[in-house]
């Protein structure tokens, strides 16, 4: 139970991650979340959507880990390991908040799965 619910909340952030980056990337939301200039949100805008696309594959394949339950444990444990691997790229490439928001939640998740917890 308290790996699904920690699997649920990781793929809630990052369909949270694709909103922003697909969407409100050059809006004042999505600048004030990645701390950009518009100049730059505004040139980078593709980018930032396929980098969203990116987080939405990443939910939907921890969602579909969960819908199918204990059967789903592979795919789980393989879209949290993709997730906490690209968060700690980004923390060491990008930002350190990246670390907090992106790698602790999957590995908490990943230890949760694990223990059968």
């Amino acid at each position: 139970m308290i790996a699904s619910v920690l699997i649920a909340l990781v793929a809630v952030i990052h369909v949270y991650i694709l909103v922003l980056e697909m969407f409100l990337w050059d809006t004042k939301t999505g600048r004030r979340a990645f701390n950009l200039s518009a100049d730059f949100a505004r040139d980078s805008r593709v980018l930032a959507a396929n980098q969203g696309l990116y987080n939405g594959f990443l939910a939907a394949g921890l969602f579909w880990g969960l819908w199918l339950g204990d059967s789903g444990f592979q795919f789980k444990l393989f879209f949290l390991v993709c997730v906490l691997i690209a968060g700690l790229f980004g923390a060491v490439t990008a930002s350190r908040k990246i670390l907090y928001v992106q790698a602790l939640p999957a590995l908490l998740a990943l230890i949760a799965l694990w223990m059968g917890l």
